[in-house]
């Protein structure tokens, strides 16, 4: 078990230790990492945070590409069992920085939400750059020092080794919140290679496994027409979890909001169903199939009786034939189409991931139990979540609760206060 060093200092490798003012630091400018360095100047530290990548929070900027969601409008106890085994886990910090927090701290930073469809949490530009602009800048005006590119390569000793721009540079803190993120999308900054060190050191870790993610599937010829086509109003069974939403068909197989609501069942192998009239019962879908002529065709009587066309129609005649006889059959099978996916797209594609950090490696401060002065937040930890606000909520309160802690961390095995969220930040 490796403790941190009580010096602080910077040096190049080979080089005299110099002498610094003694500074926290934090790794990863993600939003739990933003959150950490935030808490911690609050509580007085100087802060030092590196960034393996050449500006911050680069995820955070591509996943607001298409609208920055935020939060979930929902009631606390909702929100947090959606996180299924983690939520006894991650409630306390939920609880400190949840949906109401979140958009409270938004504004403080002069940027004002709106709820959106399913209670899903935007900022009013949709974007997520302005909202990153002013989070820096706020705090940079507090004495945040960002260095970019600086690539944590391992630790020696107490001390953490990066690879800079000028060199291999050693940083011995006073204390530490690792906040490198998951293992998706490596070419944004989480590439999961941290694990190797903390593993190194006894730290223990659940492997990683993609979350809210694609699935594959070898389409017929007939379907490459639709590929990009969106398929809306249907519902998505996967064994005992079903969810309502849209997906969108690609060359390789099936993507979108709809599909990640129930990846990760699909992942662990329950079969995938489409309920393709979701508001329909069978005994309606049966009347409209009996109503039509005998001895028109299937795909006839599916476009006039039920006005199935385009890519749903297709989607029928590359899961559905042979078709049954009976009407009732026809309308069974229309409620639980089969798609026999192979599996999920590779984990770098995954909006993100599962796995990381076991709770038990972890005091209820987040620090980790095999480095004391070290703590860890956002997808490093253990759990999972579907989209729609619960990621980067997570991801800040637990990067909030992480900072607080090593701000109240006095250097003794244990003495991280184990009360979360002690008062939100606000700009």
């Amino acid at each position: 078990m490796r403790r941190l060093s009580p010096r602080w200092a910077t040096r190049r490798s080979g080089a005299a230790m110099t002498s610094n003012p003694p500074f926290a630091l934090v790794i990863g400018a993600g939003p739990a990492g933003l959150m950490a360095a935030d808490a911690l100047l609050r509580a007085g530290h100087r802060v030092v945070l590196t960034e393996a990548k050449p500006s911050p929070a680069r995820k955070l900027l591509m996943a607001g590409k298409s609208g920055l969601n935020v939060t979930k409008d929902q009631p606390l106890g909702p929100f947090t069992a959606t996180f299924a085994e983690a939520a006894p886990w991650l409630a306390p910090m939920l609880a400190a920085f949840g949906p109401t927090q979140v958009v409270a701290w938004m504004a403080a930073l002069g940027q004002e939400a709106f709820t959106g469809s399913s209670a899903r949490v935007f900022p009013r530009s949709m974007k997520a750059s302005p909202l990153l602009r002013a989070w820096l800048t706020d705090l940079a005006g507090r004495g945040l020092d960002l260095r970019n590119r600086w690539r944590w390569t391992g630790l020696d000793g107490g001390d953490f080794v990066f690879q800079t721009p000028q060199g291999q540079q050693v940083l011995a803190p006073t204390r530490c919140v690792l906040a490198l993120g998951g293992a998706s999308w490596a070419r944004l900054g989480s590439d999961g290679a941290w694990a190797g060190i903390l593993a190194a050191q006894g730290v223990a870790l659940s492997p990683f496994q993609p979350a809210n993610m694609g699935f594959l599937f070898p389409w017929s010829a007939h379907m490459r027409p639709h590929f990009g086509a969106p398929i809306k109003a249907v519902a998505l069974r996967a064994g005992q979890q079903t969810a309502r939403g849209e997906f969108v068909i690609t060359a390789r197989g099936l993507e979108g909001g709809g599909v990640y609501a129930v990846s990760r069942p699909l992942r662990d192998g329950a079969p995938l169903c489409l309920d393709l009239f979701p508001d329909q019962h069978v005994e309606g879908i049966t009347r409209k199939l009996s109503d039509r002529p005998k001895g028109e065709s299937v795909t006839n009587t599916l476009k006039k009786a039920l006005g199935l066309t385009g890519a749903r129609l297709a989607l029928c005649q590359e899961f559905a034939r042979p078709w049954p006889e009976a009407p009732s059959d026809k309308a069974r099978l229309l409620k639980s189409l089969p798609v026999p996916i192979l599996g999920p797209t590779p984990i770098d594609e995954a909006i993100s991931t599962a796995g990381g950090i076991r709770q038990e490696a972890l005091t209820e401060g987040l620090m980790l139990r095999a480095l004391p002065g070290v703590f860890a937040a956002g997808e490093m930890l253990d759990w999972e979540a579907p989209t729609g606000g619960y990621l980067l909520t997570a991801s800040l309160a637990t990067g909030l609760g992480a900072g607080q802690a090593a701000a109240r961390w006095s250097g003794r095995q244990g003495s991280d206060d184990h009360t979360i969220g002690q008062g939100e930040p606000s700009a």
